[in-house]
């Protein structure tokens, strides 16, 4: 008679998923700690495995690195790079729902501190900085690019340094991943990131003067 329960090995019920699990560990880890203070050894034990089953799926701490970022941020920039190319509607309209969905999918989740050890220890381990620069900083600011490209050549946007623009709006985002991972937790005036980016994208778009017509008009009211 078999046995109705399931008598497999914890370590065989869990094969599977294993890869999974230490990236989703390892992921925890990185953020907690940094990269240099991350050992091998406690990722394996936060994903319940031992650490010679961890290098059976990569070879160091640099490549399982790699894997966590190529599998927590490089599909989110995929996605978006896809919904530029199928996007039939205006680049405004554009814009604000690819800057919304990026707080969604990485800047509330814990992989927007992967950024923060970046900026904190690139110094100290270039190859790492190479290697998150062409997978996520280059190929992200080129979606970004796009994004004006498109928008200028529809006449949606004004003429502009599309190089330096596309700075401009990627540096409040990453204010708010920076912020997120340092100080957020202790900043007592709970700033809102959907709040604070939806008045970043309405400043982008319309700018903080007024229209020159509205401004006659506010002028020459004042003035009676």
């Amino acid at each position: 008679m078999q046995c109705p329960f399931d008598i497999k090995p914890r370590w065989e019920r869990r094969k599977g998923a294993r890869p999974q699990e230490l990236l989703a560990a390892a992921l925890d880890l990185f953020v907690e700690r940094g990269f240099a203070s991350t050992r091998l050894e406690d990722v394996a034990k936060r994903a319940g495995v031992s650490k010679g089953t961890l290098y059976l799926y990569f070879t160091n701490k640099e490549e399982l690195f790699k894997a966590v970022v190529r599998d927590s941020i490089v599909p989110v920039i995929g996605a978006a790079e896809a919904s530029i190319a199928g996007f039939e509607g205006h680049s405004a309209d554009l814009l604000r729902g690819v800057i919304t969905e990026w707080w969604q999918q990485l800047g509330a989740s814990k992989a927007s501190g992967i950024t923060k050890l970046i900026m904190a220890e690139a110094g100290n381990f270039p190859d790492i900085a190479c290697f998150y620069q062409e997978e996520v900083i280059a190929r992200g600011t080129r979606m970004f690019a796009s994004m004006l490209e498109r928008a200028v050549a529809r006449g949606e946007f004004r003429p502009l340094d599309v190089t330096i623009m596309t700075q401009v709006l990627i540096a409040p985002m990453l204010m708010l991943m920076t912020w997120k991972h340092s100080v957020g937790p202790c900043d007592q005036s709970h700033l809102d990131p959907l709040a604070f980016l939806d008045a970043f994208l309405d400043m982008a778009l319309h700018g903080l003067l007024r229209p020159p017509a509205a401004t006659s008009i506010a002028a020459a009211a004042a003035a009676a």
